[in-house]
């Protein structure tokens, strides 16, 4: 249920997205419609807006003691619908969007750590949040997507 709901609520922003540039013309659309990831590492929130309308409040898991959440604003570098980390033993990172370096947002299936500081400092989302972030971020792109994390 929770999938159909998010992808209604996707097909629906991109109606409007889709429309404001028949509308408006791309630019104003341009201008008007943004994604804000907004991380609480405190609170292992991943607060997502767009078009400065709160949209998605997901639970995350960030780094863990030994490994740093990098913080501050961030644009996306470079999406894969699944990778494999090289440096933690080819492990899994689906509908990974990276931010810095080697820092990701992606799927994890330890879904009963989410809520929790687990990770080696990416964000770690339930696999269908993940999904639908992915979609997000490439129907609008990554120069109108920013990713903030936050202490």
């Amino acid at each position: 249920m929770h999938t159909t709901i998010s992808a209604k609520l996707i097909n629906i922003t991109v109606a409007a997205f889709t429309g404001a540039v028949l509308l408006f013309g791309a630019d104003a659309a341009h201008a008007a419609n943004k994604i804000v990831a907004r991380v609480s590492l405190s609170q292992q929130i991943m607060e997502v807006s767009v078009d400065g309308r709160p949209t998605f409040a997901w639970k995350v898991s960030t780094g863990d003691r030994a490994h740093v959440t990098p913080t501050g604003s961030f644009k996306p570098t470079r999406m894969h619908e699944m990778w494999y980390s090289k440096k933690y033993d080819n492990a899994p990172m689906p509908h990974s969007v990276f931010f810095s370096g080697g820092y990701a947002v992606h799927a994890t299936y330890a879904i009963k750590r989410l809520g929790q500081p687990a990770s080696h400092g990416c964000v770690r989302l339930h696999p269908d949040n993940a999904a639908d972030f992915y979609q997000l971020v490439e129907t609008f792109g990554p120069a109108n997507t920013s990713i903030v994390i936050v202490k």
